[in-house]
């Protein structure tokens, strides 16, 4: 184990010990909540690690270097925008799945791509989005957000 994983547990457990020596109530309180929250993130890190072990498992290297990697120039970049723009998961789930793809051969301004489409456009939340501001509004939003993200992964991928 990692001597700064058990030193930052270390503080969190002293952090915690002064907090419910100064008031159980509220000590007790913020623990259900942090559980509650960790319950409802639950599914998402599993998936994450499922996908990443499927990735792990049955991707090749060379085929993620191919569509991802550095060679793939603007069509690796598309890819990786349209991925991100269609999925639907949490952002903190995508890092470490970007992570191991870049470890398996992918470019960082790719995952750069996939991490700012992904925050940034809403394919699945289209219905509503149009429902309330409308389609023009929803659509000039969306185009915007494609190219900022491939802006976004462009600067990156110079600048990493």
């Amino acid at each position: 184990m990692a001597i700064d994983f058990l030193i930052l547990n270390l503080l969190v457990l002293v952090a915690l010990g002064i907090s419910f020596f100064k008031s159980k109530e509220k000590t007790s309180k913020v623990v259900k909540i942090a559980f509650k929250s960790l319950v409802n993130t639950a599914p998402y890190i599993i998936i994450t690690i499922v996908i990443i072990g499927i990735m792990q498992g049955f991707i090749p290297n060379r085929l993620i270097a191919e569509y991802l990697g550095e060679k793939s120039g603007i069509s690796g970049i598309l890819l990786a925008s349209l991925i991100g723009a269609i999925l639907y998961i949490p952002a903190f789930v995508s890092f470490p799945l970007v992570a191991s793809l870049i470890e398996k051969g992918a470019s960082v301004m790719i995952g750069a791509a996939f991490i700012t489409s992904l925050t940034m456009i809403g394919f699945t939340s289209m219905p509503l989005e149009i429902k309330e501001f409308g389609i023009k509004f929803t659509a000039m939003r969306n185009i915007s957000s494609f190219i900022a993200a491939i802006l976004i992964a462009v600067i990156m991928g110079v600048l990493i």
